[in-house]
């Protein structure tokens, strides 16, 4: 039974307001001694001339209440609902057990693409830190989405283009050993990119012969197009050891380069439509109407830009895919670059551009500042996970040296830890990254999540449960197993409004309110009672906790041990 949705359609009798647009009214009171649901009736009073206190009382003698539905009382402009913890029960862990690993899932987005470009690798450059926040975020959605019915197409829109390409051969041919490369991957890359910017800084002819290999690639030069191609291939060797790590993977590895071919139709149509304005010998899109600079088209050399190479991408993605939406998680100081070239996009009259979406985050920053490859003071991802995974490692050493395969539990965990760091505070929050901070386990963290997941696990377990044939419902109405129920029957809304909003945290948050509420259980209620009744009743709601918990932790990328 969906309480809410019947409480909407009692409000809807009462008020003659569509319930569709109630259910979006109805909020979770801030103690649960207020009930279950509150409505607002503040959202009544222009409409119907009275006093929200008025309306309230009004409603609560009009409305006939909903099977489960214990009472509504009007408190000053609220009406509050509280449900039949037997109901509740009954309805909730039903659920659970009904829908199993599609729990707190829908077919909303029935079958509809949605595209997200995420993480986004630059070619010849390390996996670092900063990378963490859109790839976890990105992949969370992905999996979000695909949870709610939707089709996700994941896509790493590779930095595989620029005149960095041009100075990465250069580099390679003046200091570079090919062995040595070959040994070394992307670390010896780095370390040729970064001589290269401190030799340039007082042999500036070297951007010269940059722009002249990168010119060379642009041409399809033998030479050129080998290196290229073979420093793409080393980076994209390393990156897909850390996204196995990770558990990520994408549909599209279609990067920059991807769409060497597809601007001139960007700026053929933009021509076209009269949208194209010269400007110092550039050519622009005028976007002052707007309070926006000009989007730069093409330079005055000809060269496009990424404003250029992000429309023809769209452009194709559309066709290609033809999403419901396209998300791009990518860092909010590209708010702007954004905004710019979505405007241009809906002038060049394309409706859906509205289904562009820019899924911001704050940047991670260094104790002394922003990362640089140019300056070497990069933090390696691959390096972050190792750590995690030994610093766990060591605790599980410490506090259960019995436990069965350690080391993949720690795994486990310690990623677990560094992927929650990117999904529990809303998106737009600046990181200072701090090792001490990322690796620790206490509070409301992954490993917490984790570790009560393993905890049910351990209860079942050492019950040796099998679902009853009945479970009396009556026996789940104390306060800490009614709290238990309440997060559960939570979840789902929880994930719906993450996609709605594109934040992973709020499904990260509804897991640690029912890690929360069941460790509290735990330790109130004797889970393994002499009487028979109450014993399998506890059990089901265990094995309900369990199971959601699951769900949430691999919708946000982290694994679910059974034993921690």
């Amino acid at each position: 039974m969906d309480f809410k949705a019947s409480i909407a359609s009692a409000l809807s009798a009462a008020c003659a307001l569509p319930a569709e647009e109630l259910i979006n009214w109805l909020e979770t009171p801030p103690s649960p001694e207020m009930g279950d649901y509150a409505f607002p009736c503040f959202r009544l009073a222009k409409t119907l001339k009275k006093a929200p206190p008025v309306i309230a009382a009004e409603l609560a003698g009009a409305l006939t209440l909903p099977a489960g539905v214990k009472s509504a009382r009007a408190e000053g402009g609220y009406l509050n609902f509280t449900l039949d913890k037997a109901a509740q029960a009954k309805a909730v862990l039903e659920r659970v057990f009904a829908e199993k690993e599609r729990y707190g899932g829908s077919n909303v987005g029935g079958g509809r693409n949605v595209c997200i470009d995420y993480s986004s690798v630059n070619i010849a450059k390390p996996f670092h830190i900063g990378h963490l926040p859109t790839t976890v975020i990105g992949a969370s959605l992905y999996r979000i989405y695909n949870h709610l019915g939707f089709h996700s197409v994941g896509i790493n829109h590779l930095g595989d283009w620029g005149t960095q390409f041009g100075k990465m051969i250069v580099a390679y041919k003046r200091w570079g050993d090919r062995a040595l490369v070959e040994r070394g991957g992307v670390d010896e890359l780095v370390k040729l990119y970064v001589r290269y910017h401190q030799e340039a800084e007082t042999e500036p002819s070297l951007d010269d012969e940059a722009r002249a290999w990168f010119k060379k690639i642009e041409d399809g030069d033998a030479e050129a197009l080998e290196l290229f191609d073979w420093f793409k291939a080393i980076t994209l060797k390393e990156v897909a050891e850390v996204y196995d790590i990770l558990g990520v993977t994408f549909d599209s590895y279609a990067g920059e380069s991807f769409y060497n071919d597809k601007m001139g139709r960007v700026v053929d149509e933009l021509r076209e439509k009269g949208l194209l304005k010269l400007d110092q010998g550039a050519q622009i899109v005028d976007l002052s109407e707007y309070k926006m600079p000009p989007c730069i088209i093409l330079r005055s050399d000809g060269a496009t830009l990424y404003a250029t190479r992000d429309i023809a991408a769209a452009l194709y993605r559309k066709d290609t895919y033809d999403f419901a939406k396209c998300l791009y998680v990518v860092a909010y100081q590209q708010d702007l670059h954004f905004r710019q070239w979505f405007k241009v996009v809906e002038l060049m009259g394309y409706p859906w551009a509205k289904d562009l979406i820019h899924v911001s985050f704050g940047m991670v920053s260094g104790t002394e500042g922003a990362f640089s490859t140019r300056k070497g003071n990069m933090v390696k991802l691959r390096d972050v996970l190792s750590a995690a995974c030994e610093k766990t490692l060591a605790i599980i050493e410490e506090k259960s040296p019995g436990l069965e395969d350690k080391e993949t539990v720690a795994r486990q965990v310690g990623i677990g830890a560094v992927v929650w760091s990117s999904l529990y505070n809303g998106r737009i929050k600046d990181v200072v990254f701090d090792w001490d901070a990322i690796l620790n386990f206490d509070g409301e963290t992954g490993p917490y999540a984790q570790y009560t997941h393993a905890r049910a696990c351990s209860v079942l377990r050492k019950a040796e449960y099998v679902p009853a044939a009945s479970i009396d419902y009556s026996v789940l109405t104390d306060a800490e197993s009614a709290a238990v129920i309440a997060s559960i029957s939570a979840f789902p809304d929880s994930v719906q409004e993450a996609m709605e909003k594109n934040e992973p945290y709020l499904v990260s948050r509804a897991v640690i309110a029912v890690a929360s509420a069941f460790n509290k259980f735990y330790y109130e209620q004797r889970i393994m009672a002499d009487d028979k009744a109450v014993r399998a009743a506890r059990l089901a709601l265990t094995d309900a906790t369990r199971s959601v918990i699951a769900i949430g932790l691999g919708l946000l990328g982290l694994s679910a041990p059974e034993r921690m």
